[in-house]
């Protein structure tokens, strides 16, 4: 007997107004056009007991006070639980700023989010999920591993921990077959574009979106990127430059390894769908330094960077070390956040951070709020091969989680980071703790 009902949606959420392109810092970068659209799409699964909803969203971050009003909203019209519906971003650098982000607090170019776009934004999370629910039908499903391969690496050493192992939800009416929706969750920034850009655009995964819909699924069939745990993965070590031409070559790598796998899933209509969450009430904090040593740090780095250009170093050698010293910029406000007590506001603003599973069959899609580094879900995946954790889940960190080596070799993402590297660990325990019902 059939179980499985879903429905899909998608819905426009691009800017009507320019909009300040959050991403990078020191820039004044207003958009002046629209390259692609940003969409949110939704996808909404039901085996007769159990109700879940995903919300995948073509922006930066989806706040948690976002979130919160979000789901709200959805239960209210719907009645699906709160703790059933996952929100999350793609992580585009060239979409709207939509959370305020204590690290930039000095940067004078950054704006505060735009309440009128905001207020567009959750509207139409509203609009896609309700019409998603509307919209069910009898369906099946199945699920591929892609190799995504190509799209980029490691951030720091491109032959460092990597995950392009690409988990791909089909999702297809019962009776006609035809396409519901295509999910995949791939780790990797979207940054393909950089700050010289002041086009709209979703990068890499609107133009893996675009190749799917007009090569493969029909253009009505939406496509849910999630993305993995980047926050040390970039496309930096494989772009030829900072293009839209490179954004499509990396889009249509992405797309060409989901359609390859697409012939040999097996559906079923027989898909039990399940819901589970955990909190973490607490996290520890990262201690900053004083000012003065702080001050010294990004003095360094600055001479590093000196020493690079006199040297003509590499594209990808100058990158790496710019964002370095964005972070020891970052880690000098932070470290005066600390000294006047406000960065304690921010922490608390985080927690209780969410872990929320979504289980589709045999399959376990886990989201984690923050920017966190791939180490952390390769752990869980080892001992879970059929777990994939989603990173922008339901909220962000404030910055990065991310490992004890990240601090120790004063990356970008170690600067920028409010919680101390053993909260990744600590997102694995609990995750573990759920897989196993505890």
């Amino acid at each position: 007997m059939s179980t499985l009902k879903a429905g899909s949606a998608q819905v426009d959420i691009t800017p009507v107004d320019s909009q300040f392109l959050f991403g990078y810092p020191h820039v004044e970068r207003y958009s002046t056009g629209v390259h692609d659209p940003l969409l949110g799409s939704a996808l909404y699964l039901s085996d007769g007991k159990t109700e879940a909803l995903f919300c995948a969203n073509d922006i930066i971050f989806v706040g948690k006070a976002s979130v919160a009003r979000v789901r709200s909203r959805i239960e209210e019209k719907t009645g699906i639980p709160s703790s059933n519906i996952m929100v999350t971003a793609s992580h585009t650098h060239s979409g709207p700023i939509t959370v305020d982000y204590l690290s930039n607090a000095a940067d004078p170019v950054v704006p505060k989010t735009d309440p009128k776009y905001l207020q567009l934004l959750e509207d139409r999370i509203v609009e896609a999920a309700v019409e998603a629910v509307r919209s069910a039908e009898p369906a099946e499903a199945g699920l591929a591993v892609a190799d995504a391969t190509g799209v980029g690496t490691h951030r720091h050493d491109p032959n460092g921990p990597r995950d392009l192992n690409i988990p791909v939800l089909m999702v297809r009416a019962k009776e006609s077959g035809t396409p519901m929706a295509c999910m995949l969750v791939c780790a990797m920034h979207p940054t393909v574009m950089h700050e010289d850009s002041k086009l709209v655009s979703g990068d890499f995964p609107s133009m893996a979106r675009q190749y799917l819909q007009e090569k493969v699924l029909g253009a009505k069939c939406p496509v849910l990127y999630h993305m993995g745990t980047s926050g040390n993965q970039s496309p930096r070590h494989v772009t030829k430059a900072n293009t839209f031409d490179e954004a499509e070559r990396l889009g249509a790598i992405l797309g060409a390894a989901v359609e390859s796998v697409l012939p040999g899933i097996e559906y079923s209509d027989e898909i039990a769908v399940g819901c589970r969450s955990a909190l973490i009430d607490d996290l520890p904090r990262k201690t900053f330094p004083p000012l003065a040593e702080a001050q010294t740090r990004l003095d360094v780095v600055n001479q590093k960077m000196a020493g690079l250009r006199e040297q003509g170093a590499s594209r990808q050698e100058i990158r790496t070390v710019e964002c370095d010293i964005f972070g020891a910029e970052e880690t000098l406000v932070l470290s005066q956040a600390a000294a006047e007590g406000r960065l304690e506001e921010a922490c608390r603003s985080c927690l209780p951070a969410e872990i929320q599973m979504i289980e589709v069959g045999p399959w376990r899609f886990v989201g984690w709020q923050g920017e966190c580094f791939v180490e952390f879900s390769l752990a869980v995946k080892a001992q879970s091969p059929d777990t994939f954790i989603i990173s922008l889940a339901n909220g962000e960190m404030q910055g990065y989680m991310v490992t004890p080596e990240a601090v120790e070799q004063g990356w970008y993402e170690g600067g920028n980071a409010i919680f101390a590297p053993q909260g990744g660990s600590v997102f694995v325990e609990k995750t573990l703790g759920l897989l196993k019902g505890s």
